[in-house]
């Protein structure tokens, strides 16, 4: 009876193990450091200030065994203007993502949201530019189903950006 109680234990705790390496953050160097990748890596542009962008997007990548990204797809962007320095600083993270054991390519699906950080004393020339902005926006749809077999859902990356 102890030598089967002791064997339990041992399954157990190997099995336990075997779930630790499962669950590893797929960035390396955790989650920190992914949001701190993201804030220093996504460049926004002055044209982006000068329109006082705001936005959600969310990306859909495969990464393979070497961290490598492999597949691209954007699901949805709250405006155009979003995609191209989401996509630059995401094929800047080349080679740091962490896929689980046992497989060949990983999908994650990670949003982003971008925010400006608005003056202390903002004004009716700040509403306008927003409400401008909001009107004048080209949102990016998927308009087909796309499936989402095995993914893994990161956490939200928010950015924010001074305006004068």
């Amino acid at each position: 009876m102890k030598k089967i109680t002791l064997l339990f234990i041992a399954t157990l705790i190997t099995a336990s193990c075997f779930a630790q390496q499962e669950l590893a953050f797929p960035f390396q160097g955790g989650k920190d450091v992914m949001n701190k990748f993201f804030k220093d890596n996504i460049d926004v542009s002055s044209d982006m200030v000068k329109r006082k962008v705001t936005g959600t997007a969310v990306f859909k990548f495969t990464s393979d065994t070497t961290g490598a990204i492999k597949k691209i797809i954007i699901y949805y962007a709250d405006d155009v203007s979003l995609v191209t320095p989401i996509i630059e600083a995401l094929k800047k993270s080349d080679g740091k993502w962490i896929v689980p054991f046992r497989e060949k390519t990983h999908d994650f699906l990670i949003p982003f949201s971008v925010n400006f950080s608005p003056p202390a004393n903002a004004g009716a020339s700040l509403q306008k530019a927003v409400y401008d902005f909001d009107r004048a926006r080209k949102p990016v749809l998927a308009t087909n189903q796309i499936p989402l077999d095995m993914v893994t859902l990161l956490p939200a990356v928010v950015i924010n950006y001074q305006i004068n």
